[in-house]
């Protein structure tokens, strides 16, 4: 299931969220073209976090710098393997950021996406066992915001688009049953690929959803009701004669 758009109207534009769509994708191209090798000195490597060599050559500074910069960075394998994940991550994120960013407020949703981001890489090297793969990109990031979208907006509905077969189907879903169904398959998918050391980072998804549910309080301001309009008590003058 893809998602296309939900039913809320942000009240401000989402400069956060946009920025990063547009960094992600600039960083793409960078790999692609420049640097397609030198892009995975910046990718998240979860054994330079246990390895002694590392750790006694001073290189657990660098693996907790890639904690972050892999969030930016998508596969280059292929050029379809790799725009195909950057814009299955980028859609997701067009779709659900937009609102989060509404509710937190430009900064705090930058923490907020960075640190989902962190926490989805970190349960993704423990499921791992700390493998020596390099990991790439920003589903842990953006599970996190979909974590935090599944709390703040229960009553919303996702305009959703399904392929059975070679027919596509569009249909309006709830969005919890969307998030609720999107995180069902992750984790089954998690549980089979345990100690797996390459392939797609399910515990990373989970680990950003868990983290965007459990922090979005944190990080969220409480929604303002419109202003009610007060009405002033007509006076009225009795006179008896």
């Amino acid at each position: 299931m893809l998602p296309l758009r939900d039913n809320i109207k942000s009240r401000s534009f989402p400069i956060v969220n946009t920025a990063i769509i547009v960094t992600c994708a600039v960083v793409f191209l960078w790999q692609m073209i420049a640097a397609p090798d030198r892009g995975l000195s910046w990718a998240f490597v979860p054994r330079a976090l246990v390895s002694p060599a590392e750790i006694l050559g001073g290189g657990l500074v660098t693996a907790w710098l890639t904690l972050l910069t892999s969030i930016f960075l998508h596969a280059t394998t292929t050029l379809l393997q790799g725009t195909l994940h950057l814009a299955m991550n980028m859609l997701f994120l067009w779709v659900f950021g937009d609102n989060v960013e509404d509710r937190m407020g430009h900064g705090r949703y930058l923490a907020f996406y960075l640190i989902c981001g962190i926490a989805g890489n970190l349960l993704h090297a423990l499921f791992s066992g700390f493998a020596a793969h390099p990991l790439v990109g920003a589903s842990g990031a953006v599970a996190g915001v979909m974590g935090a979208y599944f709390v703040l907006f229960r009553m919303a509905s996702v305009r959703t688009l399904v392929i059975i077969i070679f027919f596509p189907i569009v249909f309006d879903l709830p969005a919890p049953i969307f998030l609720v169904y999107w995180f069902i398959l992750q984790f089954f998918s998690g549980l089979t690929s345990i100690g797996a050391t390459a392939g797609v980072a399910f515990w990373a998804h989970i680990g950003g959803f868990a983290a965007g549910y459990f922090l979005v309080k944190r990080f969220a301001t409480p929604l303002r009701p419109p202003p009610t309009r007060r009405i002033q008590p007509r006076v009225v003058d009795l006179r008896i004669e």
